[in-house]
């Protein structure tokens, strides 16, 4: 099996989604990764590529993917492409690649509220008034 790493920027905000049977959350979204080249005459230009994702680990949806994962937010994504075929309402059969998350990282900027609410350590401001770019005196 190949494995992907993908780095990108979340489409929009994840849909969460239940199985028919079994009530088991999954999520889909899209992951958008754009790269920056020089064309040939050095005109700088960028080309942006969208990503179909999903995620079938129902405890890394609901404990990670639901309540953090928002639109616009870094993600690396770690998985491997299927192939997905659908016949339309016309007849006519599409295809098109998805990427089957193993491991997700998202690279969020917390707020200093959404930080202590998780117990992360806070930089604390010096007591004092003491200036830490002030020469050393010895």
């Amino acid at each position: 099996m190949q494995t992907l790493t993908l780095e990108g920027y979340l489409a929009a905000d994840p849909s969460i989604l239940s199985a028919q049977g079994s009530g088991r959350k999954r999520a889909s979204f899209r992951v958008l990764e754009t790269t920056r080249f020089r064309r040939a005459d050095g005109t700088p230009s960028e080309r942006t590529t969208g990503f179909n994702c999903l995620c079938f680990n129902e405890a890394t949806t609901e404990k990670y993917i639901e309540p953090f994962a928002k639109k616009g937010s870094r993600v690396v994504i770690q998985g491997h492409v299927e192939n997905d075929t659908w016949t339309g309402k016309d007849g006519v059969e599409h295809y098109d690649l998805r990427l089957i998350v193993g491991d997700i990282r998202l690279k969020n900027r917390r707020t200093p509220a959404e930080a202590a609410a998780f117990g992360e350590n806070q930089v604390q401001e010096p007591a004092g008034g003491y200036d830490l770019n002030d020469d050393i005196p010895f």
